[in-house]
């Protein structure tokens, strides 16, 4: 039997497990994810959502399994290792720098894919391929008329467009979004769902969201997780009839799992 990852597969989780002392977080968890493909993470409160893009993006490290991006294992990599290998991931608390500008968020953001190091002789002002990185994803962010404004300023839901812009400002190609749109109204939600379209256009995106509508409006596949362990991950038309998902997602084989549900 080959361990050889399936060749459009952007990643991978091999039996993964996670213990924190006694306490088995996530158990026995394989999935792939497809390059290109979208992928939310459902569950209820405590299922070990946050602890699994953890253990994806280099914070804490498996107990057991293996994570492979892009066909290379990542599970003993630290997060700025994984980050250059093409992995980029935002958090549930906005994580901006709030005492730059829109624009100079941008830019840090892009310089270091851009193959800039830590330099004392170089003008930030002359880096010419970064400033076109950082104006071109600000236009992508719809946040053209904020170029200047201090990152602390904006509104909730602008700051959380600049994460995702910052998110993929350093070119990774593989999205983690840690819900995205939570605190938002309706409408700003809705603005939000068509800006994470946008931006991962041609993009392999995991997405952990609370909000069903935004998980029926956006993913390709909805992974299900409860109590650790993936239940299910299937289209969301597989997902919503779903009797086990219903029983342990809503706590009754009778519920429906609406887009509206959760708002």
């Amino acid at each position: 039997m080959t361990n050889t990852p399936h060749p459009q597969c952007a990643l991978e989780l091999k039996s993964v497990r996670k213990n924190f002392g006694q306490s088995e977080i996530i158990r026995n968890t394989s999935l792939q994810v497809t390059g290109g493909e979208r992928i939310a993470i459902i569950g209820p409160n405590g299922a070990g959502k946050s602890t699994l893009f953890n253990l994806i993006s280099g914070r804490f490290q498996p107990t057991s399994g293996d994570i492979l991006l892009k066909g290379e294992s990542i599970t003993r990599l630290k997060p700025y290792q994984i980050n250059r290998r093409g992995l980029s991931r935002s958090f549930q608390i906005t994580n901006i720098f709030h005492r730059l500008s829109v624009y100079e968020n941008l830019r840090c953001a892009a310089l270091w894919s851009l193959g800039y190091r830590y330099s004392f002789w170089q003008r930030l002002d002359g880096l010419k391929d970064a400033h076109q990185r950082a104006e071109q994803v600000l236009e992508q962010i719809g946040l053209q008329r904020r170029h200047s404004s201090i990152a602390g300023v904006l509104t909730y839901a602008e700051q959380r467009a600049l994460e995702i812009g910052i998110t993929i400002a350093g070119g990774a190609d593989v999205i983690l979004l840690d819900e995205p749109t939570a605190g938002m109204s309706r409408s700003e939600s809705d603005a939000a769902v068509e800006l994470i379209r946008k931006v991962s256009t041609g993009k392999t995106l995991l997405m952990v969201e609370h909000d069903m509508s935004v998980v029926f409006g956006l993913a390709d596949r909805i992974a299900v997780l409860v109590y650790g362990e993936l239940i299910a991950c299937d289209i969301p038309a597989n997902i919503r009839s779903n009797p086990a998902v219903q029983e342990a997602y809503l706590g009754g084989a009778d519920a429906s799992l609406s887009p509206a549900r959760e708002r």
